[in-house]
C-alpha cells in the first residue's frame, strides 16, 4: 500500500494511492494514518479494503506528511563511503547518530525556509525507515519485522550550524522545515529489499546526487538493531539512513541552497518530493 495524508496543513485526511496512481479517500475507514494504522493489525485491516470502492479525490490537493505519531527522528551520519570521502570525514566504525527535532517535520511539497543567519544550508536525499512496532534491544535478524514502511526523507542540513557552532550536529539538523517526509508511506511488503533502491536529488533541474542504498556502510536492519540498543523506537519513529555523495558541501567550491532554488529528491519506488527554498 501507498498511504498518504492530504489536504490543508493541520486538517489532512487519510488516503491511499491506488494501482493506477490515483488518490483515494480513506476517511470512512480511519480517522488518520497513525500508530494503529502503522501496526501489523492496522495494515492487515486496511489491505482488506478494495481501493476501487473508495472515493476518488479530484484535483491535486496538498500532500502532507503521510503519517502521524512521530516521537523522534533518528539520523545516521556518514553512512555512505562516497559521502564520507567527499566531506573529508573518516569512515565510521559504528553508526554516527544525531536527532532531528520534530518541529522540523515538513510536508513533501511544502517550502524549505532558510534559518536566520544561514550561509550553508544543504540538501541530503535519503531513505527513511518508519517503525511499526516497538523496538528495544532488537536482534539484526529480526529488525526488519519492526518496520511499518519506507518514505522519501530530505535531511536538510545547515553545515555552519552543524560543524562550527560547537556541541552536537543537532543544531544544524533540527531547524524548522528541515525534515520533509513523503509523499507516501510505502508499506514494508512492497519493498522486499531496502538495500536495492536508487536515491537521487536534483537542484534547479541539475542532477546532484545519484546513489544506491546497496552502498550504505550500515544497512537498514543493522541500523534498527544498533539504535535499539540505546533508545526504544516507537511506532511512527523515523530513521533517516544517510545520504550518498553529491551534497553541496562536497563540491569544489561548495554550492549551498539559496532562496528561489527548487530541490527535488526521490527514492526508487517511494515517489518524489519537491521544495522551493525561501529566504529567512
Amino acid at each position: 500500500m501507498k498511504l498518504v495524508r492530504y489536504g490543508a496543513k493541520g486538517r489532512e485526511k487519510p488516503g491511499l494511492i491506488d494501482a493506477e496512481g490515483a488518490l483515494r479517500d480513506l476517511s470512512a475507514h480511519c480517522a488518520g494514518i497513525g500508530w494503529a494504522e502503522l501496526s501489523p493489525a492496522g495494515q492487515k485491516r486496511l489491505k482488506k479494503i478494495d481501493p476501487a470502492g473508495l472515493p476518488l479525490v479530484r484535483g491535486k490537493p496538498r500532500l502532507g506528511v503521510p503519517f502521524t505519531g512521530i516521537s523522534k527522528i533518528v539520523g545516521v551520519g556518514l553512512n555512505y563511503r562516497d559521502h564520507a570521502k567527499e566531506t573529508g570525514a573518516a569512515i565510521p566504525a559504528e553508526p554516527v547518530l544525531f536527532m532531528k527535532a520534530t518541529t522540523a517535520i515538513n510536508g513533501p511539497f511544502d517550502p524549505i525556509r532558510l534559518p536566520r543567519g544561514s550561509q550553508m544550508t544543504d540538501y541530503e536525499a535519503e531513505l527513511g525507515v518508519v517503525i511499526g512496532t516497538t523496538a528495544r534491544y532488537v536482534e539484526e535478524s529480526q529488525a526488519l519485522g519492526h518496520v511499518a514502511g519506507y518514505v522519501v526523507f530530505h535531511d536538510v542540513s545547515e553545515r555552519d550550524f552543524q560543524k562550527n557552532r560547537g556541541g552536537s550536529w543537532d543544531k544544524g539538523k533540527g531547524c524548522d522545515t528541515f525534515a520533509p517526509i513523503g509523499p507516501w508511506l510505502v508499506t514494508r511488503d512492497e519493498v522486499p529489499d531496502p538495500q536495492n533502491l536508487r536515491v537521487w536529488c536534483e537542484v534547479n533541474g541539475e542532477r546532484r546526487q545519484d546513489g544506491h542504498t546497496r552502498d550504505m556502510i550500515f544497512p537498514v536492519a543493522y541500523l534498527i538493531h544498533y539504535i535499539s540498543q540505546f533508545m526504544t523506537l516507537l511506532p511512527g519513529d523515523v530513521i533517516c539512513t544517510g545520504t550518498p555523495a553529491g551534497v553541496g558541501l562536497g563540491m569544489q567550491p561548495p554550492r549551498f541552497l539559496k532562496a528561489g532554488d527548487v530541490v527535488k529528491i526521490g527514492v526508487e519506488g517511494l515517489g518524489e518530493q519537491c521544495q522551493t527554498v525561501l529566504a529567512a
